[in-house]
């Protein structure tokens, strides 16, 4: 496994993920099953935690290529439009004929609470052969792809590796032996906990507005506490932390500190709404 090492104040960062378009509701409460809650305000914006993420890490100060899969109708344009007017390097995204535009359905509550249903659509189709991965002082991934692909960049990585877990299913063994950081939430640590359990490499644990965690081989090693803020949506906080932390992690700076950051990043994004809020809050 690679080692975390002091690399420039802008670091070459390139996220493989997810591209989607979020259709949000926020409501009075969030619905139960088989419950209709009505009086909510509809708004549409960019997501999938590849785009939120490449768009967090270029926000850091990264210079950030997004390596990921479109379908060939107009919310591509709607998903790819921020992130190449904040100069992210789009060329690595694919167009996928026939197929549909990843989409999140969204339910957001007056505390900021959210549920989401996802219908991937092209991301399911981001191949081993679109990943061009080398070279890059950090690589981050999630797990809104397939496992061909999210192997294939572990066999091409030669920086930082750092995945993000999420939504949590097992994790494939060539990518957990490879990886250098795994970034999960409460739920996702719970689920993968069996197979995370000799990780060898730095496993964060993020815990919402309680901060998170940073261990190694079962040991806490660091920890932070983000700033007190008003929230009115935590939807994209969660990756704001990870583009974060990864640029933090390839600027070389020590865990305490790039988790410390990465709080501060989840925490500022909670109170804009939009997956796609910058991390400094404006």
């Amino acid at each position: 496994m690679t080692s975390v090492g002091t690399t420039p104040e802008q670091p070459t960062i390139c996220v493989v993920g997810s591209v989607n378009v979020d259709l949000i509701v926020t409501g009075p409460h969030l619905p139960t099953p088989g419950e209709t809650v009505t009086g909510g305000v509809f708004s549409r914006g960019s997501g999938g935690k590849g785009a939120n993420q490449a768009l967090a890490a270029r926000h850091h100060g990264a210079e950030v290529a997004l390596i990921a899969a479109v379908g060939d109708d107009p919310m591509a344009t709607e998903a790819l439009t921020l992130l190449r007017r904040e100069g992210i390097d789009l060329s690595g995204v694919t167009t996928v004929a026939n197929q549909a535009t990843g989409v999140a359905l969204i339910a957001v509550d007056g505390a900021g609470e959210n549920q989401i249903a996802v219908a991937p659509g092209a991301n399911r189709l981001l191949e081993p052969t679109h990943v061009r991965a080398g070279g890059f002082d950090a690589v981050l991934c999630q797990l809104e792809i397939p496992d061909r692909t999210l192997i294939e960049v572990a066999e091409q990585v030669t920086g930082l590796l750092c995945i993000n877990a999420g939504p949590a299913r097992p994790l494939p063994e060539p990518l957990l032996q490879r990886s250098d950081v795994i970034i999960v939430n409460e739920t996702e640590h719970d689920a993968l906990e069996d197979q995370l359990a000799d990780f060898a490499g730095l496993l964060v644990v993020t815990r919402g507005s309680r901060g998170a965690d940073g261990y190694r081989a079962g040991i806490r090693v660091a920890t932070a506490k983000p700033p007190v803020v008003d929230a009115i949506d935590t939807v994209g906080a969660g990756d704001a932390f990870c583009g974060t932390l990864v640029v933090e992690l390839a600027r070389g700076a020590d865990v305490n500190n790039a988790l410390a950051r990465g709080c501060e990043a989840g925490a500022l994004a909670t109170t804009r709404s939009g997956a796609q809020a910058r991390a400094d809050g404006t």
